[in-house]
């Protein structure tokens, strides 16, 4: 996919994300436009030191990274992203995801035919271990904060 397709899907996935994030959550939409804009940028720093970096690890990888470090209390700008991109609700656009990948499936139903039933028992083992590695991590941060 070229950048300037790349940057297309992701204004349009926007645009839907805060009209979701407005109607279904109530958030202001000049607070979730903002939210979303951060994150945009991020994905879009993220994927170009990807390009750039001469290490080749995953996409996600970078823009975690640099997602980590914008939100940390390291970072001068944290105080800023966490006011506004707390207005852009994770269910909102986990919804745009959920029915990309179910479209991205269902156009490669063929290939999904050749795996057998044998990738709907990798894909729970995955999904459950992602979930329950994901729980305890947060649970211990949330403890080690005194949070909870």
């Amino acid at each position: 996919m070229r950048w300037t397709e790349q940057v297309v899907v992701f204004l349009v996935t926007g645009i839907i994300g805060i009209a979701a994030n407005v109607i279904g959550y109530h958030h202001p939409i000049m607070d979730a436009a903002i939210g979303y804009a951060i994150l945009l940028v991020i994905t879009l720093l993220g994927i170009l030191v990807t390009h750039i970096m001469p290490l080749k690890l995953p996409m996600v990888f970078w823009i975690s990274l640099l997602a980590i470090f914008v939100a940390s209390p390291l970072s001068p700008v944290a105080s800023f992203v966490t006011k506004y991109v707390e207005n852009v609700d994770f269910l909102a656009l986990c919804t745009l995801i959920l029915a990309y990948a179910g479209l991205s499936v269902g156009k490669d139903l063929e290939m999904f035919k050749k795996m057998s039933w044998k990738i709907i028992v990798v894909a729970l083992v995955v999904y459950t271990g992602t979930f329950v590695f994901a729980t305890i991590i947060a649970q211990s941060m949330l403890h080690v904060e005194g949070i909870i």
